[in-house]
């Protein structure tokens, strides 16, 4: 996979996970001013990462580039809506696990 596909499927992976976080805590239909921040910054981390060649996604990522303010609220969207994506967006959340588990053993 090119490393800009992989930057793409990433940010749509999170902005897609900020939607749904936002959509169930702010009960907004598109998102709040919060969300919408958080997801431009993440696009912008995701834009700047060195490391997109070699990780599988942010989450298992060793270096943590966000700023820590930003990082606990990226946690947080993960934290409620890791489980919830399967549910939500199932063809996302499936090929997503099976995509990094390929990854991650072809960097082993």
């Amino acid at each position: 996979m090119k490393i800009q596909d992989k930057r793409e499927r990433e940010k749509r992976i999170v902005t897609e996970m900020i939607r749904l976080y936002c959509r169930k805590n702010h009960h907004s239909k598109t998102l709040c001013a919060e969300c919408k921040a958080l997801a431009e910054y993440a696009s912008q981390r995701s834009d700047k990462c060195p490391f997109m060649e070699t990780k599988t996604f942010c989450s298992n990522c060793k270096v943590h580039c966000y700023k820590p303010e930003m990082r606990e609220k990226i946690r947080a969207v993960m934290r409620f809506s890791g489980p919830r994506m399967i549910f939500y967006h199932p063809v996302m959340a499936v090929r997503h696990v099976i995509e990094a588990r390929k990854e991650k053993r072809s960097l082993e």
